[in-house]
């Protein structure tokens, strides 16, 4: 694949699309970066190749000028020596060097287009990059979040049901112990004289109330 083709499917690539798609988007972000990465370097290195042709260019133009200048001067010098055999080669010398010259001019006006489209491409896979990195900051903080808050879930969660299992058995060991100082309130106790008093005035009041039922039922 041609750098230009790969730096097309790049630029046009939507990263938002893919990283939806994606099952890892914080693994895939990683390697969209590393591959616009790359392709930046290699990039910025064919726009030096271009801008270091693009002088060698200039500088070969200037000296071929020179040397048809140089080879028309002498043309003209053969003429006015009357010797025209001479101007002829001067000026056939000249015509090959002016024909350099239009070759030269058409690699320079190429490396132009091609450092204008180095440059806008540098200029694209740079913004597209930032954005990868942004994507990637923002991905990073959303995972660290969403770590921080499974903790701080799991450790109240834990600390909930340890509280309420606290709780529970506190709860239970009281009841226990207010049920045993009821039974021991009793326990081994003497009836005092009263308390016996009132048990057969009772036990009175209940055989009364059983005749009376009694008495009543005959009556019907």
């Amino acid at each position: 694949m041609g750098i230009f083709t790969r730096v097309r499917d790049i630029i046009s690539a939507n990263i938002n699309v893919m990283l939806e798609k994606a099952e890892d988007p914080e693994k895939l972000v990683k390697l969209m970066i590393r591959e616009m990465e790359d392709t930046l370097v290699e990039v910025k290195a064919s726009c030096a190749g271009a801008m270091a042709t693009k002088k060698k260019i200039e500088r070969e133009m200037t000296e071929v000028k020179e040397r048809s200048e140089s080879w028309a001067e002498k043309a003209q010098l053969a003429v006015d020596k009357g010797r025209d055999d001479l101007a002829r080669e001067a000026l056939s010398e000249k015509r090959r060097y002016s024909d350099r010259i239009g070759s030269l001019e058409e690699e320079s006006e190429q490396c132009d287009g091609l450092v204008q489209q180095y440059q806008g491409d540098i200029t694209q896979l740079e913004d597209k990059l930032a954005a990868a990195r942004e994507k990637q900051r923002m991905l990073v903080q959303r995972h660290v979040r969403a770590k921080g808050k499974m903790r701080s879930e799991r450790t109240v969660r834990k600390v909930d049901t340890s509280d309420a299992m606290a709780r529970f058995d506190n709860f239970e060991e009281r009841i226990e112990r207010m049920e045993t100082d009821a039974d021991l309130v009793n326990f081994g106790r003497k009836p005092t004289l009263d308390e016996e008093f009132r048990r057969l005035e009772d036990d009175d009041d209940l055989e009364q109330e059983l005749n009376d039922l009694k008495a009543g039922k005959k009556s019907e």
